[in-house]
């Protein structure tokens, strides 16, 4: 525990820092991407941070908290969707914290599928009611996979299992909570001068590859790839290929001076 936030340390080495969306989960990069990278000899660093319906400079605040409690080095910060979100404000304000940073699934300003998600989920927040969890489930496969997942009718059980279990998971309404809608954040983010690799899902519904290649595009030296056959869970529906990109532009940041954590 680090004020308050419950935090995962696995292996050693040097240390990255993996910052999962809304809903806050550690355990979403432990399949996937803390092996590949532990691998690769590396300390990561994960942590639940529950903020759901939370606004990005809450996120950003809980992340600086956390690298600031753990007196870690300058490291490479690893974020999706609302925490790709958040390591792009705290590198305005605190650009020292990092090395360089992967933002998946982001965006820098809003759009009008995003605004109409938010309107709705607020409705249904206020509406106080609870959607059966084979319906949640469901809502979750065709808003986070890829349409070649979806043809896939072996991965769509299991996905479909995975995602009624979490809805399971949440026992209550008040668990439900809307996201805050996207500020317009893209001319402020000239301003970012940390090494940046942003990753696109090319058939993401929830954070539109091109709203990624625009934050790529306002960044000065940021580099930008996109992964086909990918939704806004790419991460772990291509997890191989977004490995590849993810060690291969950590390959090029430079080693800090103070060597490997030993945080525990």
């Amino acid at each position: 525990m680090s004020g308050g936030t419950a935090y995962t340390v696995h292996g050693s080495g040097r240390p990255v820092v993996l910052v999962a969306g809304a809903g806050g989960t550690g355990r979403i990069w432990e399949h996937h991407q803390v092996p590949a990278l532990t691998a690769a000899g590396h300390q990561v660093i994960t942590f639940d941070h529950d903020t759901a319906g939370s606004c990005v400079g809450e996120l950003a605040t809980a992340v600086r908290q956390l690298l600031t409690a753990l007196e870690l080095p300058p490291c490479p910060l690893v974020g999706h969707s609302l925490g790709a979100m958040a390591i792009q404000e705290l590198l305005l304000t605190d650009p020292h914290l990092a090395s360089g940073a992967v933002l998946a699934a982001t965006r820098g300003r809003p759009d009008a599928v995003g605004d109409a998600l938010a309107r709705a989920e607020a409705a249904y927040a206020e509406a106080g009611s609870r959607l059966p969890p084979e319906y949640q489930a469901f809502v979750q496969l065709v808003q986070n996979l890829s349409p070649r997942t979806l043809a896939d009718e072996g991965a769509v059980a299991e996905w479909l299992d995975l995602f009624e279990i979490a809805a399971l998971s949440s026992t209550s309404v008040g668990a439900h909570r809307p996201r805050s809608p996207a500020p317009d954040r893209l001319a402020a983010y000239a301003g970012i001068t940390t090494p940046l690799l942003v990753v696109g899902f090319a058939d993401d519904v929830l954070a539109p590859a091109y709203l990624s290649r625009e934050v790529a595009a306002a960044i000065p030296g940021a580099r930008y790839t996109q992964l086909a056959d990918t939704g806004h869970l790419g991460f772990l529906e291509r997890p191989d290929a977004f490995n590849t990109v993810l060690l291969d532009f950590l390959a090029t940041l430079p080693t800090t001076d103070t060597g490997a954590s030993h945080v525990h």
